[in-house]
């Protein structure tokens, strides 16, 4: 029986153009595998978040903030002794349980009503302070309010959704949190609610007053906004493309959406 005998196959050459496009689409593939591994990656938890629903009441409250069973700050509800003028004096506070603890301050002995979006940082390191930090009074008598004090008694309106920051020490390194409240004054009564703490686990990482996932690299500074939304990435074929790809990308990203 006779093999059937075949001319070896034509190699087909590529143009250059084709070539060049076909690097180009392979490059982008990598760089496009490489960034979905970073994402991966920069997906992992890093803030430890803790809902909450814990109303104050008279005494301290011990917050351990990563939950290692050790007393991180506490958070003082009192109602300490009348005077001659009042019959109700209430007074909220927060301290720390360690030297290596510290809440950020609007002056020495106040903490700051830190708003949703401050970003808690290294930039702040000498406005915290390891004092025990005031938060709201409210002093009412014979039927007749004498007056409010402190950021967090905001004149009586009180606050919602109000941050404390916080920097404590994990395993010698330093760790930035916040720890978010309600406060209100019904009836002559000074009423707080601690509605979630979070913590950041990589040391000397920023966090945001009210963040609850890991994110990119936050920029430093008591103001800076959120990340803002980032533009869609360009598709492979069209980095393939070239120039011309990447013309046509913009064309797509800049064009008005139908509902």
């Amino acid at each position: 029986m006779k093999e059937s005998l075949r001319s070896p196959r034509a190699t087909c050459k590529l143009s250059h153009s084709v070539d060049k496009r076909l690097n180009a689409y392979v490059l982008a593939a990598s760089a496009a595998g490489a960034g979905l591994l970073a994402l991966t990656q920069s997906a992992q938890a890093k803030i430890v978040y803790t809902p909450a629903n814990v109303v104050m009441v008279y005494g301290i409250y011990d917050l351990d903030l990563n939950h290692d069973g050790v007393t991180d700050f506490n958070i003082a509800l009192e109602h300490p002794d009348v005077s001659a003028t009042a019959s109700a004096l209430f007074c909220l506070g927060a301290g720390t349980s360690s030297s290596a603890d510290e809440i950020l301050g609007a002056t020495i002995d106040s903490a700051r009503d830190v708003k949703a979006g401050f970003v808690i940082g290294g930039w702040a390191k000498g406005r915290f302070t390891g004092h025990e930090s005031f938060m709201a009074e409210g002093i009412w008598g014979s039927g007749k309010t004498y007056g409010f004090s402190g950021l967090w008694a905001n004149g009586g309106k009180g606050v919602r959704n109000r941050y404390l920051a916080l920097r404590f020490k994990i395993n010698g390194k330093y760790h930035f949190g916040w720890a978010r409240f309600n406060v209100s004054f019904p009836h002559q009564s000074l009423h707080a609610v601690l509605t979630g703490y979070a913590y950041e686990t990589i040391p000397g990482k920023a966090i945001v007053a009210g963040q609850t996932k890991g994110t990119d690299d936050i920029p430093e500074g008591p103001d800076a906004a959120l990340i803002p939304n980032s533009p869609q990435p360009a598709t492979l074929g069209a980095l393939a493309l070239g120039a011309h790809g990447l013309s046509i990308w913009r064309r797509e990203d800049s064009a008005p959406e139908h509902n």
